[in-house]
C-alpha cells in the first residue's frame, strides 16, 4: 500500500491534465483566415482614440503584477507555482495577447471599428479587474474566462455569437455579458435562470425591469428563497415591481411572509409549512416566540427534509443552537449540571443533536460531554442506527469526528448493533468523491476524526476503507475520489503515535506541500528583517482578561511597550527583531474601532504582519479572519478550527500553518505556546513545530491544565488544514 500510494498523484495527474487534450487540439485545428487571432504582434499602432482604453488594461495588468508585491511579470500565490502560472498566462499573457488580437481585427467601417474596439478593450479592462477587485476567484476561474472572453469576441467578428452564447450558457459568458447586445444578454440571462437562478438573483437590481428576471425570481425562490425574501423587503420600485409582477405561486407566498409576519426573519424558515398550507402565518408567529418550540419546529423541518429554504433552516438551527443553548451551557461552566443543563432537559435527543453538531464552533469540552450523555439517555430504547435513520444521517460525519475530538467515540459506538457499527465507519469514509469538486466539508470531518482516534483497530480498519473506496473511485474514473482517497490514504500513512520531524516531512513529501513541520524564520520577516505579530482582541469581559495576560509576556528589560488611544506596539530590545501590534480590547463597540484604527495605520506604514493571533470567542472570529492576507504564515486561532474557519484561513492565505483548539482557547495554553513561538523568533531559528510541541507537553505534564493542552491542535497534526491545501494544490493540476 505504502509504495502504491506513492504514484498516485502522478497517476491522477495524468489522467486529469489529458482528459481536455483532445478538445485543445481541436481548437489548434484552424483554418488560414482566423490565423489573425494568433499575430503576437501589432499590426499598426493604437490609434490615439483607443490608446487610453488599451492603457487602462496595461495598467489593471500591471496591478495584478503587483499583488504579490513584486512587479516581474509573475502573478506569484505563495506556495502555488501551478496557480501562479495558471494566472500568469491568463491576466497577462493571455490578455495580451486578446489586446493584440482586437487591434488587429480588420473592420473596414473606422467610426465602427473604433466603438467596437473600445467596447473590447473595457469589458476586458473588467476581466482582470475582478481578479484585484477579488482575490478569492481561483486560478481556474479566471483561466477559464480569459479564453471565454477570447472565444466571443471571435465569435462576435464572425457572426456566430448567438450560437456561441447558446453553447456557451456558464457564468464565465455571464461574467462576459458586456459583449453582448441586449437581446443576447436577456437570452443568456433567461437560460442560466432556469439551469441555476442562484449565479443571476444577486443581478436583479441590473435587469429587474426586463423579461428574463421573472424567469429567476421563480428558480430563486425555490434555490434560494432567503434571496428573493431580501428583495421582498426591499424599497427599491424596480424590485417591488418585478415581485408584484410575478405570477410564481412561491415568490407570492414570499412577499406575503414579508408583508404580513411579525417576525418574518424568523417566519421565512417556515416557508413550506406556509407555502404547503399547513401552518398559518399567524401560527408561525406564535411558534417563533417561543425558544424551545421554535428551536423544536426547525429540528422537526430538518427531519421532515427537503424543504424550502433548507439553507435558511440550517442558518436558523446554528444561531439558535448556539445562543440559546450552547453559550448558556458554556457561561454556566461552574455551576452544577442541574443548572447548566436546564436548557437542554425537556428537548429531544434529535434537538441536542442539533445542537452539538450546529454548536460545533464554539462547545466547552464539559458542555459537549454533559450534552453527549443527555443525548445517550434519551435516545434509549432505540439503538444508533435507528436513531440516526431519523436524522437521514444529517451531518453523521460531523457527530462522529465530534465524538472522536472529544474521547467519547467508543461511546456512541456502543449504542450501535454490532454489525452496524462497522457499517457506520464504512459509510463513515465512504461516497467522498461525491459533489462538486471544492465540496469537502465531509473529507475534512474524516481526516480530523482519524487524527483523534486510538483505538488501533479501527484504526486500521479506517485505513482498509481508504483504499477500498480509492480502487472503486479508480474503476468509476472518479477525479474528485481519486484525488481525496489518494489524499486520505497518504495522511493516513504510517503510525500517528511516530509522528516525528522526520516522519512529517516526510509526510509533506508525499503530499506535495511545503513542510509541515517548520515555518522558516526567512518567510516570517518583513522588509526591515522584523517578524510582525498581529493580536486581535475584543471587549467583552473574557476579551479583557485575555489581554492582560496576554501583557504580562512583556513585562522586563526585553521588551518596550508603547501604547497608543487604540493599540499598543512591543517591540523586542534583545535578540531578533519582533514587533507586536495589538488593538486595546475597548468596551463593545469601540474594540472594532480600535481594531480598523490598527488595521489602517499598519496599512499606511506598509507593515504586514506574518503571524496573526485571534484572542476571542469563536463568533468574532470573522472579523479577525478579515486581516487575512497571502503574508500570512502562522495563524493561532484560540478557538474551534472547523472546516468553514480552515477554508476561509487558506482561501486568503494558501500556506497558512495553523494551530487551533478543539474548545475556546484557554489563557493557561495561549501564553505559553506564544512565549515558546517568540523565543524562537528571538533567536531566528525556523519555528519546528515538532519539537516545540514537545518542550510544551513536557512543560504541560502532570498539571490541571494538561487535559486542556491535548485539546490544541499543531499544524502537523492539523490533518483537516493539510488535506484542503494537498487537495487544492492537486486540483490545481488540473490548470
Amino acid at each position: 500500500m505504502n509504495i502504491r500510494y506513492q504514484i498516485i498523484f502522478s497517476a491522477i495527474l495524468s489522467l486529469v491534465i489529458s482528459l481536455p487534450a483532445a478538445a485543445q487540439k481541436r481548437e489548434k485545428n484552424k483554418d488560414k483566415e482566423e490565423s489573425i487571432y494568433d499575430i503576437d504582434t501589432l499590426l499598426q499602432p493604437v490609434p490615439m482614440q483607443r490608446s487610453l482604453f488599451f492603457d487602462k488594461v496595461s495598467k489593471q495588468q500591471k496591478r495584478a503584477d503587483l499583488s504579490d508585491g513584486v512587479a516581474d511579470n509573475y502573478i506569484r500565490i505563495a506556495e502555488d507555482e501551478e496557480g501562479s502560472r495558471i494566472l500568469t498566462n491568463s491576466l497577462l499573457k493571455g490578455v495580451s495577447s486578446i489586446q493584440i488580437m482586437i487591434e488587429n481585427l480588420p473592420i473596414s467601417d473606422k467610426f465602427s471599428e473604433n466603438q467596437t474596439k473600445l467596447g473590447y478593450h473595457r469589458a476586458l479592462e473588467n476581466v482582470v479587474a475582478q481578479f484585484n477587485d477579488d482575490k478569492g476567484l481561483t486560478p481556474i476561474y479566471f483561466k477559464k474566462l480569459v479564453s471565454n472572453f477570447r472565444q466571443m469576441v471571435i465569435a462576435k467578428y464572425e457572426g456566430t455569437l448567438k450560437d456561441f452564447v447558446a453553447n456557451n450558457i456558464n457564468i464565465y459568458s455571464l461574467s462576459n455579458s458586456q459583449l453582448l447586445n441586449e437581446e443576447d444578454k436577456d437570452i443568456l440571462c433567461q437560460e442560466i435562470g432556469k439551469q441555476d437562478a442562484t449565479l443571476l438573483i444577486k443581478k436583479l437590481p441590473e435587469f429587474a425591469n426586463k423579461p428574463c428576471a421573472d424567469v429567476v425570481l421563480a428558480g430563486a425562490a425555490r434555490l434560494a428563497p432567503d434571496d428573493v425574501f431580501n428583495y421582498a423587503t426591499s424599497t427599491s420600485v424596480s424590485i417591488q415591481n418585478a415581485l408584484n409582477r410575478n405570477t410564481d405561486p412561491l415568490v407570492k407566498t414570499i412577499v406575503r411572509i414579508a408583508k404580513e409576519s411579525k417576525s418574518p426573519l424568523k417566519a421565512k424558515t417556515f416557508l413550506s409549512d406556509i407555502h404547503n398550507n399547513k401552518l398559518s402565518i399567524a401560527e408561525v408567529d406564535k411558534i417563533t416566540d417561543n425558544q424551545d418550540m421554535f428551536f423544536k419546529n426547525l429540528v422537526r423541518l430538518k427531519i421532515e427534509g427537503k424543504v424550502l429554504g433548507s439553507s435558511s433552516i440550517d442558518g436558523e438551527l446554528e444561531y439558535r443552537a448556539l445562543r440559546d443553548y450552547v453559550r448558556v451551557m458554556d457561561e454556566l461552566h461552574e455551576k452544577t449540571e442541574a443548572v447548566r443543563f436546564k436548557c437542554i432537559e425537556a428537548l429531544s435527543p434529535e434537538a441536542i443533536y442539533y445542537i452539538i453538531v450546529f454548536g460545533q464552533e464554539e462547545i466547552y469540552t464539559s458542555s459537549f460531554t454533559g450534552a453527549f450523555k443527555r443525548l445517550l439517555e434519551k435516545v434509549k430504547p432505540l439503538k444508533g442506527e435507528e436513531f440516526l435513520e431519523k436524522l437521514h444521517y444529517d451531518k453523521f460525519r460531523t457527530f462522529i469526528r465530534m465524538s472522536a475530538g472529544f474521547g467519547r467515540l467508543d461511546q456512541f459506538l456502543a449504542i450501535f448493533s454490532e454489525d452496524k457499527k462497522q457499517k457506520l465507519m464504512s459509510d463513515f469514509v465512504a461516497n467522498l468523491g461525491n459533489g462538486k469538486e471544492d465540496e469537502l466539508e465531509d473529507a475534512v470531518d474524516v481526516a480530523d476524526a482519524f487524527g483523534s482516534i486510538e483505538d488501533s483497530a479501527l484504526i486500521d480498519f479506517l485505513r482498509q476503507e481508504v483504499k477500498i473506496n480509492y480502487e472503486q473511485a479508480y474503476k468509476k474514473r472518479s477525479v474528485k475520489g481519486m484525488k481525496v482517497y489518494a489524499l486520505l490514504a497518504t495522511l493516513f500513512d504510517g503510525a500517528k503515535e511516530n509522528m516525528n520531524d522526520e516522519a512529517a516531512a516526510e509526510r509533506s513529501k508525499k503530499l506535495n506541500l511545503p513542510p509541515i513541520n517548520f515555518v522558516p524564520y526567512n518567510k516570517l520577516i518583513d522588509d526591515d528583517s522584523a517578524v510582525v505579530e498581529q493580536f486581535f482582541f475584543y471587549g467583552d469581559e473574557d476579551g479583557k482578561m485575555s489581554y492582560n495576560s496576554f501583557l504580562s509576556n512583556f513585562r522586563g528589560n526585553n521588551w518596550k511597550i508603547t501604547t497608543s488611544k487604540y493599540w499598543v506596539n512591543i517591540k523586542a530590545t534583545t535578540g531578533k527583531p519582533i514587533n507586536v501590534f495589538a488593538n486595546l480590547p475597548l468596551s463593545e463597540p469601540d474594540d472594532e474601532e480600535a481594531q480598523k484604527a490598527l488595521n489602517k495605520y499598519m496599512d499606511e506604514q506598509k507593515i504586514h504582519p506574518t503571524i496573526l493571533v485571534h484572542r476571542g470567542h469563536s463568533y468574532h472570529l470573522p472579523t479577525t479572519l478579515e486581516r487575512l492576507s497571502n503574508r500570512t504564515k502562522v495563524v493561532v486561532l484560540g478557538s474551534c478550527g472547523g472546516y468553514h474557519n480552515l477554508a476561509t484561513i487558506l482561501n486568503n492565505s494558501p500556506d497558512a500553518q495553523i494551530i487551533s483548539t478543539k474548545q475556546t482557547g484557554a489563557m493557561a495554553i495561549n501564553e505559553p505556546i506564544l512565549r515558546a513561538l517568540n523565543d524562537n523568533l528571538s533567536e531566528g531559528v525556523d519555528v519546528n513545530w515538532v519539537n516545540m510541541w514537545k518542550r510544551l507537553e513536557g512543560e504541560f505534564k502532570g498539571k490541571t491544565s494538561e487535559g486542556m493542552f491535548k485539546d490544541y491542535v499543531p499544524p502537523h497534526k492539523n490533518l483537516g488544514a493539510i488535506f484542503i491545501k494537498a487537495y487544492r494544490r492537486l486540483d490545481a493540476s488540473n490548470g
